[in-house]
């Protein structure tokens, strides 16, 4: 008799889950069939996280860092299913679904990412907005349009969270507003920037100088009102008038998790065997900022794609008797936008700041998007959109 084919679920489009996928459908597979791989997520597009913030200045367009997970798994053998999660049963790895069949699978991969929350203080629910999402940027898109477009003098935002987040939204939402931006950034810490080099700290702090955005230093919010913000520094509470906050601090892992007998630390992060195995739950994988093997690592998009690399060659090995790896994160340094036409990228011994920068972190991007068919076509559009520019 023909063996059966295994199947591989892998819940979450995001960096962890879809690079995970698309590494998955690229292994040879000689020994046995190769696996029915399935990528399942709510969304129909992937979202390029770290390109967002060009969507605020229109350096970049949607199409560009959001394609549908359709076109890119078009020529892969990965199967897309765009559905709601409901649950999970780890014990016989079986995936619920809202309004279909359940899924059962024999390798079961939890990518599902996590959100920013936004109950940390009193009004953030109701007139704070996150940036992390898609549907995130079309907000502020909106409430930016609105704002730009009508009789006030001073567009005032607050941005909550002095790190890469914050910065880089400053400085863009900077740029975009020119002298109509009155733009402050909150961070309770002493610094902003606690976990970058110092090179990128100060090229940071120098971007955010030259732009006239003020920083709020050792400073927590206590509320956030319709079109305020309460401060308090240093003991005493002010109240200042707002027209955007902006929330970017935090992480919140789904609740989808809080009803699984899986083992979590004191930071509610999904705790993993080396082999990004959950422990004590042999074949279900997790990657991304909802879990941890110990090492203290950065949630950030080049440590989900190095974790994807790590995911994809364990599953394929533990289907094949063969030895799996452990995850061993390697630091390719980091890269920040300042603003349009500028950036820092540090890494492998080389500092970079300005024109030149932005142009090394657009390719660096530009090689790390998913599938090469959407490469090239970003690239072309990158190389022929300022010659139509020119001649119109």
């Amino acid at each position: 008799m023909n063996e059966q084919p295994k199947r591989i679920c892998i819940l979450g489009g995001g960096f962890g889950g879809l690079y995970t996928a698309l590494r998955l459908s690229k292994l040879p597979w000689d020994n046995a069939p190769k696996p029915e791989i399935v990528l399942i997520d709510k969304n129909d597009r992937f979202l390029f996280s770290p390109l967002l913030y060009e969507l605020l200045t229109g350096e970049m367009q949607t199409w560009e860092i959001a394609p549908p997970f359709e076109e890119l798994l078009a020529d892969t053998g990965v199967h897309f299913l765009q559905a709601k999660i409901t649950g999970i049963d780890p014990q016989n790895k079986q995936v619920q679904l809202e309004n279909r069949p359940d899924i059962t699978c024999d390798r079961l991969v939890i990518a599902i990412g996590a959100t920013t929350p936004l109950n940390l203080v009193p009004g953030a629910k109701e007139h704070a907005i996150p940036f992390r999402t898609l549907e995130d940027a079309y907000r502020l898109q909106e409430k930016l349009r609105f704002l730009e477009e009508s009789d006030h003098d001073k567009i005032r935002i607050a941005i909550v969270g002095g790190g890469y987040s914050g910065v880089e939204l400053a400085c863009k939402l900077a740029d975009r507003l020119g002298k109509r931006g009155r733009l402050r950034i909150i961070e309770r810490g002493e610094d902003i920037l606690a976990t970058a080099s110092e090179f990128n700290r100060q090229a940071a702090k120098k971007s955010l100088e030259e732009r006239e955005i003020w920083l709020d230093l050792e400073t927590t919010v206590e509320a956030i009102g319709a079109d305020s913000l309460s401060l308090l520094y240093k003991g005493q509470v002010d109240t200042i008038a707002t027209e955007i906050v902006l929330w970017t601090v935090g992480t919140k892992a789904s609740p989808l998790l809080d009803s699984l007998p899986f083992p979590r630390n004191e930071y509610k992060l999904l705790q993993l065997t080396p082999t990004l195995q959950i422990e004590a739950y042999e074949g279900i994988f997790a990657l991304g900022d909802i879990a941890t093997t110990g090492e203290k690592i950065p949630a950030t998009a080049q440590t989900a794609l190095q974790q994807a690399d790590y995911c994809a060659w364990n599953i394929w090995a533990s289907l094949s008797d063969r030895p799996l790896l452990p995850f061993r994160y390697n630091s390719l340094g980091e890269m920040m936008t300042l603003g349009i036409d500028n950036a820092t990228l540090t890494g492998l011994g080389i500092k970079l700041d300005g024109t030149l920068a932005y142009l090394a972190r657009r390719l660096v991007y530009l090689y790390r998007l998913p599938v090469l068919k959407h490469q090239l076509a970003v690239g072309f559009n990158w190389i022929s959109q300022p010659l139509i520019e020119f001649l119109s």
